[in-house]
Parts: structure tokens; C-alpha cells; sequence
């Protein structure tokens, strides 16, 4: 009898790996406070987490003797598509609900890499911090029509080209640049997944709101008049939003 080339001589194999995850720093114990502040930051860009694993840290509630309501805080993660699965630097009770409550202490290796960061206080910016990732092509998205009020485009791990106006209401997102040929009037939330080095350029620069890897500015805070309705672009410089005129 000639054995089967296709068989497979055993049911699962187990190895070693490091996966990329996000690291959610809690500095607030109350989880009301949390999803407040998540529902302000996150709840207008729903695509910006895609049921990613979740590493809760307790770092800064060490000290607390008081329970956490980690049901809560896992809800509240949950709404907005991250998926806690690990807790790490809590305290000995801390960790213990953590337990209870269906997480698991988070390996060492997840500790001392920790590739993605969220820093919550809570979420004062949103963050990604991708230290090891393998490079991969990802096309550009062009968009050719005007993007109305409600409407969102999403250039998830790349570029996004509008060949049109981005109207108030509506809302432009990019892992890496956004480039708006167009009157950009809407919100514009580039380096969505943490990329400092992102830029957003437009013909004319007229945002609800901008943002480069969760630094973001809105239109509380008046535009400089050498860019306001002008060609501009916006990118980060020390942690600070900085625009300038486009000489086109």
C-alpha cells in the first residue's frame, strides 16, 4: 500500500511567536470616566481599532487598595472594537480580579516588547507604536468624488488621495498620509495607527479637525491666517501639530 503523501502525522503543533498588540495604560480607575472619554476620542472614527488584542496596564493604579471594576473596563474597551485579553503591572489583588474577571496575567515577552501603545489618561492621545513590523506593499486609495456629510474613506495600512473636496460632516482616515485636492472641510486623522511621520496636504486647508497619530487640533483654535483656506500641509514636529503654506 502506497501511504497517503496528504496525510498529516498530527493534530497541532505549538511554537514560539510575537505578535504585535496594544497596550491600553489606565491612569483613571473609573470606568464611567473611561468610556466617556473613549466615546470622545474614538466614537467618530469607529474603524480606527479592528478587534485588536488588548494588554491592560495597571502601572498607575498600583498603589489603589480599592477594587477595579475590570467588567466595566472591559465593556467599555469592547465598545470601541479592542478585545482585553491580558492584564500586566497591577498589584496582587489587582491582578487577582483581573483573574476573575476572564483575563490573564500578561507573559513577560508581551512586557518587555510591548510594540503598540495606547496611553490612556484616560486616552489623553491615541497612540500605536509599531516596532516590529514586516514591510509590506499596500496600494494607495483614490478617491475621485466629493466626500459629503456622513461619509467616511479609510486608507487602512497606506495612502489616501482625494481627488475632490472633503465637505463638512464628512470624514478622511489613513494609516499613513492624506493628500486632499480639493477643499478639505471635513476631518482629516492621518498616522491613524501611530505613524508620527504621517502628513496631510491639501489645496485648501478649511478641517473640523486634523490629527497625526492622536495629536489632533479642531476648529476650537483658529487656523494661522498664512494657511487658512490655503494650500498647507500638517505634520508633527515635537509632538505638536505644525502647518504650513504649500507653494503649488
Amino acid at each position: 500500500m502506497v501511504a497517503d503523501s496528504t496525510v498529516i502525522p498530527f493534530a497541532f503543533e505549538v511554537k514560539d511567536t510575537s505578535l504585535p498588540l496594544v497596550t491600553v495604560v489606565l491612569h483613571q480607575a473609573d470606568a464611567a470616566v473611561l468610556a466617556d472619554e473613549l466615546q470622545q476620542r474614538l466614537g467618530e472614527t469607529p474603524n480606527f481599532f479592528d478587534d485588536d488584542p488588548v494588554v491592560i496596564d495597571l502601572a498607575p493604579l498600583r498603589e489603589l487598595d480599592a477594587p477595579l471594576p475590570f467588567a466595566d473596563i472591559v465593556a467599555a474597551l469592547r465598545k470601541h472594537r479592542m478585545r482585553p485579553s491580558l492584564v500586566t503591572n497591577g498589584n496582587a489583588r489587582q491582578m487577582a480580579d483581573a483573574l476573575d474577571a476572564g483575563l490573564a496575567a500578561a507573559p513577560e515577552a508581551v512586557r518587555a516588547t510591548r510594540p503598540r501603545t495606547v496611553e490612556v489618561e484616560v486616552i489623553r492621545e491615541v497612540v500605536r507604536e509599531v516596532e516590529r513590523e514586516v514591510p509590506v506593499h499596500v496600494p494607495t486609495l483614490i478617491v475621485d468624488k466629493p466626500l459629503r456629510s456622513g461619509q467616511q474613506a479609510y486608507a487602512k495600512g497606506g495612502d489616501l488621495i482625494v481627488h475632490a473636496a472633503v465637505n463638512a460632516g464628512a470624514e478622511v482616515l489613513a494609516d499613513g498620509n492624506i493628500h486632499v485636492y480639493g477643499p478639505l472641510r471635513g476631518k482629516a486623522i492621518a498616522g491613524s495607527r501611530g505613524n508620527t511621520e504621517a502628513r496631510i496636504f491639501t489645496t485648501c486647508l478649511e478641517p473640523e479637525l486634523i490629527a497625526i497619530a492622536g495629536v489632533y487640533r479642531t476648529t476650537e483654535t483658529p487656523l494661522p491666517q498664512d494657511v487658512a483656506g490655503k494650500p498647507a500641509q500638517v505634520r508633527l514636529v515635537d509632538g505638536v501639530l505644525v502647518m504650513t503654506p504649500l507653494k503649488i
